[in-house]
This record gives C-alpha cells, structure tokens and sequence, in this order.
C-alpha cells in the first residue's frame, strides 16, 4: 500500500532547487498530523529521492533525529520570512552545527560559472546542500519568497508568487479565512 502524503502536490511549489527546502518543511503535517520523517521505512525512499541519503540506504535515528532538527530550523526561518518572529536560537545553533561539521567544495565548469557543492556523500553532508541552496537564494532573491503559512497550527511552507510579495497563507480560502474569522469574533467580543 502507497501512502499518499500532504507535500506530495505542492499548491505554490518554489522553483527549483529552492523547492528542495519547501518539500522538507513539508514533510509533516501540523499540528498533529502524519510525519514523513517519523519512521525510517517511510523515511527512507523520501530522503534517498530528495537527494538527502544514498539510495538504498536507511537512516540511523540520530540521522532522522538530525534532518527533523534542520527541518523546524529552517521552518522557523520560512516564520520569520512570513514576517514572524526572528528564529530562537536552537535553530540557528542546529543549522550552523550542520554548517561547522560539512565542508562544501568550489569548482569551476567548463564556461567559468563557479559552483560549491557539499564535501561527502552522509546525510549531514547531505543537508548541508540544503544550506548553499538557501545561500544561492538569499542572493537572488527568492529566499524571502519562500513562506510558513501565518496560522500557527498549519506553518505549511509555500512559496509567495504574489507581485507585492505580501503573502501570508498556504491557503487563503481555508488558513486566511479561519484567522480573519477568528480575529474578527475576537474584536466583537473585546467590543461589546
């Protein structure tokens, strides 16, 4: 039996490789929803086709342990892109951790263009390609781009196509709707 999951068809997918991190945000469903990365025998063919294990291999716990860690790490970035808070330091702490034990290599191709690419072939390698994916990003603008829904119980990543870059729901008709309805019985209720 397939097991069909959420971040399977993304509604505002991100370009590519950017579209890398959104699909590992997107790996468990908030609140209390299913996680991709729970179990090591749904894990596995996930990681292995993202580019994050060898194929055929299986992740140790601390391995699985590690990628949720940069997972809610680089979710409380996409919080902050949304205009949430800045990340706690944990999160930092855990992506620069990943940061100080890779080495990414430089090369040159053929034409000139410049590359870095992740020293290594583990998992924390592995991860740290998800890091120069953000760096390559940030440069070109499209990291602020790249969103946590605003409701705190979905935090679902997308990415912001709109032209003021001003989005702030994975779903405007089902996370924009439940907020304003909220916000607005909150008001009455202060009100009157």
């Amino acid at each position: 039996m397939t097991t069909t999951w959420a971040g399977d068809s993304e509604t505002k997918p991100a370009p590519d490789p950017l579209a890398r991190i959104q699909a590992l945000v997107n790996t468990i469903e908030l609140p209390a929803g299913a996680d991709r990365l729970a179990d090591p025998a749904d894990a596995a063919p996930w990681l292995a086709a993202h580019g994050l294990l060898a194929a055929g291999a299986t992740p140790t716990a601390a391995e699985l342990d590690l990628v949720r860690r940069v997972r809610e790490a680089l979710r409380a970035l996409l919080i902050h892109n949304t205009g949430g808070p800045p990340p706690r330091a944990d999160h930092l702490a855990v992506l620069q951790g990943l940061a100080d034990a890779s080495t990414a290599r430089v090369g040159l191709d053929d034409d000139g263009q410049v590359w870095l690419s992740a020293a290594g072939q583990g998992v924390r390698e592995r991860l740290l390609e998800l890091l120069l994916v953000m760096r390559d990003a940030q440069l070109d603008g499209t990291w602020g781009r790249l969103k946590a829904c605003a409701n705190d119980e979905c935090a679902w990543a997308f990415y912001d196509r709109s032209r003021n870059h001003g989005g702030t729901w994975c779903v405007m008709s089902e996370c924009g709707n439940k907020l304003k309805n909220r916000e607005f019985r909150a008001r009455r209720r202060a009100g009157g």
